[in-house]
């Protein structure tokens, strides 16, 4: 038996849905940006931060860290997860700090979730207006022109006797700023399937044009989206790791 649904609300499935996330080599790798390019401030902010896990290992690791994140029951989950940190319902695109950060990071291609360019404008000035000088901002992209409809990745997971596959997928139509994220959780529990199926509206833009928007506020660095090594962006891949640097005027 299967039904499908809008499920709109991931809290609750959320830390299954990224059970094969390396959380630990992402928070590394992004720390390790931070000591090549920043500041050596360890004030730091996780943009959609959802439940917390990137800065449980900022934490553990001596930095004074926070999160925001539009969705309460997930920040009510990281507050369990990190009770040290400070969290903020607050919108990724019209944030306010009380006091400037050192590093921002927004992981999980979140940065999409600013919905439009005139959004991710917005979001790139609040990011420069909340970093000390040479602070440094740390996201992953997709470029759009490279995504392809048909690729998808899939995971397994069995908790509380049920067992779950969690399918996500990019959809671009070719044209225009806008791009979706597919996600379907199938649930089997005592052979019964459950299906919920969720389509986040997201923006679509190129490297070069997220580029064209960050370069009046930073030094722009693109590296290939691999968290063991460095490497140089070389164009071939759609996914890459911006590393932006506040340009001290």
């Amino acid at each position: 038996m299967s039904d499908t649904i809008l499920y709109t609300d991931l809290s609750g499935f959320y830390d299954l849905m990224c059970a094969d996330i390396d959380y630990q080599a992402q928070s590394d790798t992004v720390r390790r940006l931070n000591q090549i390019f920043g500041n050596q401030g360890k004030n730091h902010l996780d943009l959609g931060c959802g439940t917390g896990p990137h800065i449980r290992h900022f934490i553990d690791h001596g930095y004074n860290s926070s999160g925001l994140d539009l969705n309460q029951p997930m920040l009510d989950i990281a507050k369990l997860r990190c009770p040290e940190a400070l969290f903020s319902q607050q919108d990724m695109c019209n944030f306010k700090l009380e006091n400037a950060v050192d590093l921002i990071s927004c992981f999980l291609y979140s940065i999409h979730y600013s919905g439009s360019i005139n959004r991710l404008s917005d979001c790139i000035q609040q990011v420069n207006n909340a970093l000390t000088p040479g602070g440094v901002f740390c996201f992953n992209a997709v470029d759009k022109n490279k995504i392809d409809n048909s690729s998808f990745t899939s995971h397994t997971a069995v908790h509380k006797d049920s067992h779950f596959v969690f399918s996500s997928k990019w959809h671009y139509l070719g044209k225009g700023e806008r791009q979706s994220l597919k996600l379907s959780i199938q649930k089997t529990s005592n052979n019964k399937t459950q299906t919920w199926e969720d389509e986040h509206s997201m923006v679509a833009v190129s490297f070069e044009e997220l580029t064209a928007l960050l370069s009046p506020y930073f030094e722009v660095h693109v590296f290939e989206h691999d968290y063991e090594k460095l490497i140089p962006f070389e164009g071939a891949n759609g996914n890459a790791l911006f590393v932006c640097v506040k340009i001290n005027t």
